[in-house]
């Protein structure tokens, strides 16, 4: 442990415990299986101590591999935001710069967007991680992130952009089979589309809708995008984007006079960032083209 570990043999050993099997990592990688075996036996003899069980199926980590698991990833991100920073031509929007937001943001409201923005900076390349988990800015998992909530950290630039509104639709072919409700107190009549995890903004939109619980929904998925689907398929009722929900000929929206929810929606990034040609271009990009699509300033 007196001398310093390169980068090198905690990324095959990361990539390891992300696939398996030396095999599989050296392939993730581009180098060969016994460069693989090497740089792991090299780090297992640099800390002193197994990280692995060898079996025929692989090699299996052991509680020290897994207690590394979490600094291996931090290094891995890190890595990876130094050849995002290194790659971008100095003064010009070019490199990759990578950014998140919810499944339907990411999906529904973002391409446009995005392409626009690479027509006009050719040299850019854009990584979109479609997820409902927070990813952290800190950390840099990602340089810039729509969010639906905001941000507290002091270290973040953030713009709010305005609120998504949002309302309760269903299919007009739902609806021909089941009926219209008329009142909120209708809804248990119906197969209702929701969260399977609980979340600050499901028990804040119970304030307007106070039986929409777990319990009572007919089909449940933490993705945004699976419960589109279902409601689109005519599943039942679900919560909708009204941009989304309100031009298409197939959905209707039910109880407008009784659910209208809204999410605050901003666009942040990292401070440091805030000199990058390639974040500010971005950054930018999508503070104009959200603010386009929300509803409320």
């Amino acid at each position: 442990m007196d001398k310093p570990i390169g980068w090198e043999w905690y990324r095959t050993f990361l990539a390891v415990l992300q696939t398996g099997s030396l095999s599989a990592a050296a392939r993730a990688l581009g180098i060969t299986q016994p460069t693989a075996g090497r740089h792991v036996a090299a780090l297992e003899a640099a800390l002193g101590q197994p990280l692995f069980t060898r079996s025929q199926t692989g090699l299996l980590p052991n509680e020290t591999a897994a207690a590394l698991r979490a600094q291996a990833e931090a290094m891995q991100r890190l890595a990876l935001a130094m050849q995002r920073t290194a790659g971008a031509a100095a003064g010009r929007v070019a490199g990759t710069v990578r950014l998140s937001a919810s499944e339907v943001v990411a999906v529904e409201v973002l391409p446009p967007i995005l392409v626009g923005l690479r027509r006009r900076y050719p040299e850019l390349a854009v990584e979109v991680v479609a997820s409902n988990q927070l990813q952290n800015l800190l950390q840099q998992e990602v340089d810039i992130a729509v969010r639906m909530t905001s941000p507290r950290q002091e270290q973040l630039l953030a713009r709010r952009v305005g609120a998504v509104a949002l309302g309760l639709y269903a299919h007009v072919d739902y609806l021909a089979a089941a009926g219209v409700p008329v009142r909120k107190e209708d809804l248990a009549g119906h197969a209702l589309i929701g969260f399977d995890q609980d979340s600050p903004f499901l028990r804040a939109a119970r304030d307007r809708l106070p039986d929409w619980n777990r319990e009572a929904l007919a089909w449940r998925s933490d993705s945004d995008l699976v419960q589109l689907a279902l409601l689109r398929s005519g599943g039942g009722i679900g919560v909708c984007q009204r941009r989304l929900g309100d031009p298409d000929p197939r959905l209707r929206r039910v109880l407008p006079q009784h659910v209208e929810l809204h999410l605050e929606t901003w666009v942040t990034m990292h401070q440091d960032l805030r000199a990058s040609p390639r974040c500010r271009a971005t950054f930018d990009a999508l503070v104009e083209g959200i603010q386009g699509y929300v509803d409320t300033p």
